[in-house]
């Protein structure tokens, strides 16, 4: 398994076994291609492979991209593609696609204004257009914190993200996880978040 990178905010899942059951508690079916944010040591990638069409295995730290290859290269599966870039600067995927990923807690956010088409400046979140190509659905393991706040709810705040976030997808809490599920265990109380397209 890779070494963690402390800048990357990385906590990879420890069981291969509960990547299959979190997968197992999404819509991605045979037929579908599936964007992987972040894919780190390839226990997720490695799910996906067994349950959907294509992976599109995006992974930044050129170290930890070789370490994958390497670690998928002995199941010989080829419908994994692994791509080396930052998720900011990828250019979505023209095609009808999902996305299902562990990404560092850094990027949460900014996953979504990309996929939105926001610009965050100076805190505030401003609105460029409607979006184009939106994954049909977005499995994203995030802060428990962060995910209350995309919510529509009576019971708590929720942040402006969220609410643009609302007008595109039905978003709910799938799965809650523990923090002895990942190596190194995190700091915060983590869920798998489901964001169904509506539209």
């Amino acid at each position: 398994m890779p070494s963690r990178k402390f800048e990357l905010e990385q906590h990879f899942l420890k069981s291969p076994r509960l990547a299959l059951i979190l997968i197992g508690h999404s819509n991605i079916r045979k037929n579908d291609t599936v964007l992987e944010i972040g894919a780190g040591s390839g226990v997720i990638t490695f799910g996906l492979s067994k349950r959907c069409k294509k992976v599109l295995a995006l992974e930044q730290d050129f170290e930890t991209a070789e370490k994958l290859a390497q670690n998928l290269k002995k199941y010989q599966l080829e419908n994994i593609e692994i791509i080396k870039e930052d998720f900011l600067n990828f250019d979505l995927p023209s095609e009808p696609y999902k996305i299902f990923s562990n990404p560092p807690f850094s990027l949460s956010a900014r996953i979504f204004y990309k996929i939105l088409n926001l610009e965050n400046r100076d805190g505030e979140i401003i609105e460029r257009g409607a979006p184009e190509n939106l994954p049909k659905s977005i499995y994203l393991i995030v802060q428990k914190n962060f995910a209350l706040k995309l919510i529509p709810t009576d019971r708590h705040y929720t942040s402006k993200l969220g609410k643009i976030l609302q007008k595109y997808y039905d978003v709910k809490i799938k799965y809650p996880l523990k923090k002895t599920d990942f190596t190194p265990p995190p700091a915060v109380d983590t869920v798998l978040l489901e964001c169904k397209l509506a539209i």
